[in-house]
Parts: structure tokens; C-alpha cells; sequence
């Protein structure tokens, strides 16, 4: 179980890495006014969101395997695995922004972006917060 806990993390590790990245991208393309700038930050963001989505099943698969093979409970759990269903959410509006930048539909503001951007760090600070502490 100790390895598909390290994989877990490392799978977790890597797709947090896609979430973060991916909305900067989005800053960049709002703010992006020559054609070539446009098409490269088109590319980066179809790649990026391509690479990050088989890495959130195999999170997702890890984390059951995890929670069959050890049973965790508690009040925590529940809080953890509605924060990471949110996560699966953004992770999907996040597809949905990349087809948009794509067909050149984006209506929001490279501000916008940036508080979008800090959605995930919000949440992975508290999945952090209650696996490790589990305060209730």
C-alpha cells in the first residue's frame, strides 16, 4: 500500500501542476493581441489540458484504491472528497475554456483568469489541511 500511496501523491503532485499552469495560460491569451502569441498560447493550453486529464483518472482510480484498501472514515473524508469532486468540476470548466480560447469565444478578462487561478491553490491547501490534520 506505501507504493500506491507514493504513486497517489506523485499522480496528485503532477495534476496540481496541470491546474495551476493551465489557468495562467488563460491569463495570457486574454491579454494576447498578435496572431502568433494567440496560436502558440492555443496549442500550449490544448497540449497541457490533453496531458492533465488522463493524470486526474489515475488519480481518481489511486484514491479509491486507497480509500478500499484502508476504510478511511470520518467527517474529514467527506469534506475531502467534496472538495476533490470540485476539483473533477474545474478541472471539466477548465476543458470547456480551452474549446472557447480555440474557437476565439473567450468574453472574460485576463483579471478574471487570475482569481480563477487561484481556485486550486485554495482548495488543495485544504485537502492538505484535512487528510493530514483531519479536525473533525
Amino acid at each position: 500500500m506505501l507504493w500506491l500511496k507514493a504513486f497517489h501523491l506523485i499522480v496528485v503532485v503532477s495534476w496540481f501542476a496541470g491546474l495551476f499552469y493551465l489557468p495562467r495560460i488563460f491569463v495570457n491569451q486574454a491579454m494576447a493581441t498578435e496572431p502568433a502569441e494567440i496560436a502558440r498560447l492555443k496549442l500550449m493550453a490544448h497540449k497541457l489540458y490533453r496531458f492533465v486529464t488522463p493524470i486526474s483518472w489515475l488519480v481518481l482510480i489511486s484514491g479509491l484504491w486507497l480509500w478500499l484498501g484502508f476504510g478511511f472514515s470520518g467527517g474529514w473524508l467527506h469534506a475531502k472528497l467534496f472538495l476533490v469532486f470540485c476539483l473533477f468540476g474545474y478541472h471539466g470548466y477548465c476543458g470547456k475554456l480551452v474549446k472557447q480560447f480555440a474557437a476565439d469565444k473567450n468574453t472574460r478578462s485576463h483579471v478574471f483568469y487570475r482569481w480563477f487561478n487561484e481556485v486550486p491553490v485554495l482548495m488543495l491547501i485544504a485537502i492538505v489541511i484535512l487528510v493530514v490534520v483531519k479536525p473533525f
